[in-house]
């Protein structure tokens, strides 16, 4: 008897300590972990009229690489260079992962459209970008749209009329009183539908509103059809990055010189490029894929970043910096326009 209680002694002693290992290396935590993703090239993911860039050379399409973390990855996060550890509220903020991962998707087609816009127009080609709506980001826990908006629909207009922007929606709706009744008419997977809901007050910028987080919806119509299939890659920054691709695969310039060029930044409608997050990271991806020369966005420090960060810096600076600590012999160019990055191109010869 002793030594069958020995035995289940031991047994239980084991699979205790096989189920405490196994939740240490697998069970998620409340963090994320953000490092280092990939450095693709675009033209696995962009076609112009049903064909791909066949030009020698890539334009590279780089991403960070963000994945929940257990014990184990967590703690190794701290050994890791280039890893930032992000709270789920950091990076969820209210919303879910499949709320999060529709905005990271809007992010990308936005990214497309803009491309293609700005490509297009710079190529002299025939093109158009016209305004749907306002896309609803996300929708206040205390909003009396909470459970009619989703994240994902699309606000075409407010009591019968239409916006040319979400800036001209938010200046007007600011006039309106708390409390006013207002109908919302918007698509859901792409049917027009109606809500009915009172504005509230919102208090972190003192004026009333719906509750709800918006960004511009558009659509970009030419005859040169622009299709893209991004595999699940989600976000902006890829933005200058395929607006050259298109550009050069439509004017059949040989901008990038037979070399792989990477580089990130949003594209805006006006040519003018964005700054992004985790340009570290992407600067690490970039060198280790064997690119020659890195667009990274200049645009100067606002007043309230280097209030809320004395030493903060331009994404340039940033990824001067990574480049130095990784000893990459990759060029870091700035650029503020998508025209900057055309100009290098062509007056600099790439090796």
């Amino acid at each position: 008897m002793a030594k069958n209680k020995k035995i289940r002694t031991k047994i239980l002693l084991i699979f205790s300590a096989i189920v405490l290992l196994l939740a240490f290396l697998f069970m998620p935590v409340p963090y994320y972990l953000e490092m280092p993703g990939s450095a693709e090239s675009i033209s696995d993911y962009i076609k112009i009229d049903g064909k791909k860039d066949k030009q020698k050379g890539k334009y590279m399409l780089v991403y960070v690489s963000i994945c929940q973390a257990s014990p184990a990855s967590f703690l190794a996060s701290f050994f890791m260079p280039f890893t930032d550890r992000l709270s789920k509220s950091e990076l969820l903020g209210d919303s879910n992962a499949k709320e999060y991962d529709m905005v990271q998707q809007y992010y990308m087609d936005d990214a497309v459209n803009e491309a293609q816009y700005v490509a297009l127009k710079k190529a002299g080609k025939q093109v158009s970008r016209k305004y749907v709506g306002m896309y609803v980001m996300s929708v206040a826990k205390n909003s009396n749209f909470k459970n009619k908006l989703q994240v994902g629909d699309v606000v075409t207009a407010i009591d019968g009329k239409h916006y040319d922007s979400s800036q001209e929606f938010i200046k007007l709706i600011s006039k309106y009183r708390s409390g006013k009744e207002i109908t919302v008419t918007y698509l859901h997977n792409g049917k027009p539908k109606q809500a009915k809901g009172q504005t509230i007050m919102l208090d972190s910028v003192h004026r009333a509103g719906i509750g709800i987080t918006l960004a511009d919806r558009t659509e970009v119509s030419s005859p040169i059809k622009v299709s893209a299939d991004m595999e699940g890659i989600g976000g902006p920054s890829a933005g200058l990055m395929m607006t050259l691709a298109i550009y050069q695969q439509v004017t059949g310039l040989n901008l990038r010189q037979g070399q792989k060029i990477a580089g990130t930044g949003t594209m805006n409608a006006d040519g003018s490029v964005g700054d992004i997050g985790g340009i570290d990271k992407k600067v690490v991806s970039s060198s280790k894929a064997g690119a020659k020369i890195f667009f990274a966005p200049n645009n100067p420090v606002s007043k309230a970043e280097k209030e809320y960060d004395k030493n903060a810096k331009t994404n340039y600076q940033e990824a001067v910096a990574a480049a130095k600590k990784i000893k990459t012999k990759m060029k870091i160019v700035p650029v503020r326009t998508f025209d900057d990055a055309v100009r290098y191109l062509e007056k600099n010869k790439i090796n």
